[in-house]
């Protein structure tokens, strides 16, 4: 058994026989305030990422907040869940470092964000990368405002039952199997009875009409431009915009902001799934959080069979909350500042792991099925969310010194222990849904490791264990590699919409702007960075294929000259977004940029570049890494607290010989008290992550 299974085991084991080490948190649960582990005592997340997001007055409500356009990966003020008001600087401190620039002598010049911006003000691409991309789907506030009296007919925007009936077979292919928000047998039964009404002359109840528009303009979204326009004879974006004045017509006619009935509230996150894709505005987080607040009015929070509803009632109920706790963190993650939905104030449980006709059987199943079924991909999606709500309460925890990151770590490690038993035993990959279900889960599980570990990376006192920025690395990689792989894979195509998406504009270039809501491709910021430091990693291979898709790199650059021209892009788009949103750091974070640009004003004159050596660790042992030269100033030997610079071990003092650490800034977290937390054993804790997955930095 692991050192970090051992560490969890023993810490429950403790709040019976040591309830003198264990104080009550006041956001539910118990603290432990026993030591950290060595290498991890002095770490601290980064002060140039916070939860909350702050604006003038005086900014420009007219501007899409929904960043600018880099490659094929969409970026704004909120990176990774925090809001980064200070990204440019970060940025242009990697970009101005002369150590990790690889031109000649007369090509170098440090450019300021101020330049940038007078630059992209007068460039004609400067509306194209802050216009909303093609994918982007706005959501009306007018069904929440009608009163139900609309003039509008349903014969407005209905087709013929042929077209529809496609429509709905293309929801059965493409939609389905992964936004799994219906019961199919008791949905046809459904449709039936609306064309029955249509063709009888009575206009159907506003619920059933809602339900029927919402999947047939999820069928819309889910195919492309080309088949539309050959199958129907006009362009998508016009077939979307009919479908979805038909959805929220119907939800408008059916009072959907007072309503009482399931398959109305059904409807709007039906509607809402095709919306909140890769270009999330908080027009979405608020629509979100009317259905969130429509639901628990509904008492969707609550568990169907607590009030005796029948197994098909009590499985769409489950649908429906756990889609709107998905729709929670996606919308937390992309606006901010943080999931609305507690794990403690609902009692729903999962949907049972089973085939739809077995719900409908003379005796239908209690429990779930130990196999492959039509719910595993849709579950294994909902028990990741869930994990992840349960990671964003760790990551307050790890702040506050509630918790360690070796306790959080191996939380997520048994979760993916747990998915693979679970699931991913029973995937045939020869099977399309299966290989996707696959790779959903491990896109899932090893997104939490960057979750956890990305404010750490640019720790503001000593440099990351090698270990645990290994994790970082090779878990991003991963990440973005199965990425590619269902955005590119021609047996997972009927599902890459819910992963990429065509361009109106562009049908000749089909994976433009792909969407966040499997993964998010900020990870590959983090890659960049990485790798833009350390050029010379193992990985270096693979993360630029990576980075080649994303970013889109234009093959002529140089591969020495790819990180710089990346991130120069990245630094000058984002530059003009925040100057025009109108942005504002907290006054600490100002404070401790200020401190810090007085304090290295001469710290990179005449430095020589970085040699390999042994980087010396918090613990006072030496990784493999790169070691400071001999000749580090005073000023330089103290910790840094800004961007990028964070990552260099010269920066934060550490040097090829064995001399001790650098007194760490003080912290704001309370001083730690109580029994001596677990260390960690390295050998156990390469079973857990094989070094043959985490190597060293270098080749």
């Amino acid at each position: 058994m692991g050192s970090l299974e051992r560490v969890l085991e023993q810490d429950v084991a403790r709040q019976g026989a040591q309830q003198k080490s264990w104080k009550a948190d006041p956001e539910g649960g118990q603290v432990d305030f026993a030591p950290e582990p060595e290498d991890e005592k002095d770490l601290e997340p980064t002060p140039l990422a916070t939860a909350d997001a702050v604006y003038d007055d005086d900014a420009d409500d007219d501007l899409a907040d929904l960043g600018f356009a880099m490659g094929r990966m969409r970026l704004s003020d909120r990176i990774g869940g925090f809001f980064r008001p200070k990204m440019t600087e970060e940025l242009s401190v990697s970009l101005n470092d002369d150590t990790a620039d690889t031109r000649s002598s007369p090509g170098r010049t440090s450019v300021s964000p101020e330049q940038t911006v007078s630059h992209y003000i007068t460039s004609p691409q400067y509306n194209k990368f802050l216009a909303p991309g093609p994918t982007y789907i706005a959501p009306s506030s007018s069904f929440f405002f009608s009163s139900g009296q609309n003039s509008a007919s349903l014969i407005d925007y209905l087709p013929s039952r042929l077209i529809a009936n496609r429509l709905l077979n293309q929801y059965w292919l493409a939609v389905h199997p992964i936004c799994r928000i219906v019961h199919r047998h008791s949905f046809q039964r459904r449709y039936g009875a609306f064309w029955a009404d249509v063709e009888m002359g009575v206009e159907p109840t506003g619920s059933l009409q809602a339900v029927v528009f919402a999947a047939l303009f999820s069928g819309v979204v889910s195919m492309s431009d080309n088949a539309i326009l050959m199958e129907f004879g006009t362009s998508k974006k016009d077939l979307v915009e009919n479908f979805q004045m038909g959805a929220e017509t119907a939800l408008g006619r059916a009072n959907v902001i007072r309503t009482t009935k399931v398959e109305t509230l059904q409807a709007l996150v039906m509607y809402m799934l095709p919306l909140c894709r890769g270009e999330i505005s908080r027009s979405h987080s608020a629509l979100v959080g009317t259905a969130l607040r429509i639901a628990e009015c509904m008492g969707l929070h609550r568990d169907g069979t607590e009030y005796g509803f029948g197994p098909i009632e009590t499985h769409v109920r489950r649908l429906i909350w756990y889609h709107i706790c998905f729709l929670d963190i996606r919308t937390c993650e992309a606006q901010g500042p943080r999931p609305h939905i507690r794990a403690d104030e609902f009692d729903t449980q999962l949907p049972l792991n089973v085939d739809d006709e077995e719900l409908e059987a003379p005796e239908p199943p209690t429990t779930s099925a130990s196999r492959w079924t039509d719910m595993s991909l849709t579950l294994i999606r909902m028990e990741c969310n869930e994990m992840c709500r349960v990671v964003w309460v760790d990551r307050q925890k790890l702040e506050k010194k509630k918790l360690s990151l070796t306790a959080v770590l191996g939380k997520i490690e048994n979760f993916r222990k747990m998915m693979k038993d679970k699931y991913l035993r029973y995937v045939n990959d020869s099977v399309p849904v299966q290989h996707l279900g696959r790779q959903v889960c491990e896109i899932c599980t090893l997104r939490m490791h960057i979750m956890v570990l990305h404010r750490y990376h640019n720790s503001v006192t000593y440099q990351i264990p090698d270990r645990l920025r290994q994790i970082i690395i090779s878990s991003g990689t991963e990440i973005m590699e199965r990425a590619i792989e269902i955005e590119t894979s021609p047996t997972l195509s009927p599902w890459a919409w819910y992963s990429t998406a065509s361009p109106f504009e562009n049908p000749d270039k089909p994976l433009t702007f792909p969407l966040h809501r499997i993964q998010q491709y900020h990870s590959a910021l983090l890659l960049l960075m990485e790798i833009f430091a350390f050029p010379n990693r193992k990985e270096a291979d693979r993360i630029w294929r990576c980075l080649d898709y994303v970013f889109e790199i234009p093959p002529h650059i140089p591969k020495d000259q790819k990180g710089r021209w990346v991130m120069t892009e990245v630094r000058d788009k984002m530059g003009i977004y925040i100057a025009s949103r109108k942005v504002m750091a907290p006054a600490s974070m100002l404070e401790r940029i200020g401190s810090q640009s007085t304090r290295s004003g001469s710290t990179t004159s005449a430095s020589p570049p970085p040699a390999v050596g042994k980087v010396k660790q918090p613990n006072g042992e030496f990784a493999h890494g790169y070691a400071a030269p001999a000749t580090t100033t005073a000023a330089a030997a103290a910790p840094y607290t800004r961007g990028q610079e964070a990552l260099r071990p010269e920066a934060a003092g550490f040097t090829g010989a064995p001399a001790p650490a650098p007194a760490p800034v003080p912290v704001a977290a309370p001083p730690v008290q109580g029994d001596k937390m677990l260390d960690i054993d390295w050998h156990e804790w390469d079973k857990l992550f094989p070094p043959d997955s985490n190597p060293n930095y270098m080749t």
